[in-house]
């Protein structure tokens, strides 16, 4: 499969690895990385800079259909959010998970966002793009899906020893119980519900370094590259 033609779909729950094994994954194969969690967090970060009411749905899923947005790569993936560059690390505070939650509720958020997802792919030509549901709605045409998934234990040690190393007074027990709210959440919504798209590669990262989830990413790849030649 020739690089400019390769659309890589990658889904799973939360802290199964999808953020850092996608951006290796653009990395390694020179395509532009698409983080859709980010996307709603930037509309999140939009409507409180526009100091828009979240709970009015009208106001935000207009905000969402007429607002740009568009990813650029260098040493460190930036998302231009109208005339401002925000970084992946401010878009990943607690408050704008939290409303970005919030909003995308809205159906008519996810099929704005949705829509640009898509017209990002197109224009990049190549892609990894992750999230909860893009081998399934945004992009089930994808030649390689990919879903990650990891213990529910594995999942919350992995969060709590990044929090831990923040400096942040954290919880285990806690954090396992937000996680299984999460997926909770996740797979029983009736809008988008996260699944495995039937013809994705499942990989478990239980018992898994990156570079080992990555390798198996990367022969998968290698793999379709050689069928499809």
């Amino acid at each position: 499969m020739e690089k400019e033609k390769q659309v890589i779909a990658i889904d799973g729950p939360v802290g199964a690895g999808k953020s850092t094994l996608a951006r290796l994954l653009a990395h390694r194969l020179g395509l532009l990385y698409i983080d859709t969690g980010a996307m709603y967090r930037a509309l999140a970060w939009l409507v409180r800079k526009r100091g828009i009411d979240p709970t009015d749905q009208e106001a935000v899923e207009a905000l969402s259909a007429r607002c740009r947005l568009r990813f650029v790569q260098g040493e460190e993936t930036c998302l231009w959010v109208e005339e401002e560059c925000l970084s992946m690390l401010q878009l990943r505070t607690e408050d704008l998970g939290q409303l970005a939650s919030q909003i995308s509720v809205y159906p008519g958020v996810r099929e704005a966002l949705v829509r640009k997802q898509r017209e990002m792919a197109l224009e990049a030509g190549g892609v990894v793009m992750e999230g909860r549901d893009i081998g399934t709605v945004v992009l089930p045409e994808a030649p390689i899906k990919f879903y990650l998934e990891a213990s529910v234990e594995e999942r919350a040690r992995r969060k709590y020893e990044q929090l831990r190393q923040a400096g942040k007074a954290v919880d285990l027990a806690t954090i396992s119980a937000e996680i299984q709210a999460r997926d909770q959440r996740d797979r029983s919504r009736a809008l988008s519900p996260l699944r495995a798209a039937p013809d994705a590669i499942r990989i478990d990262t239980t018992k898994l370094t990156i570079d080992e989830a990555l390798h198996l990413m990367l022969e998968q790849v290698r793999s379709c590259g050689r069928q499809d030649g």
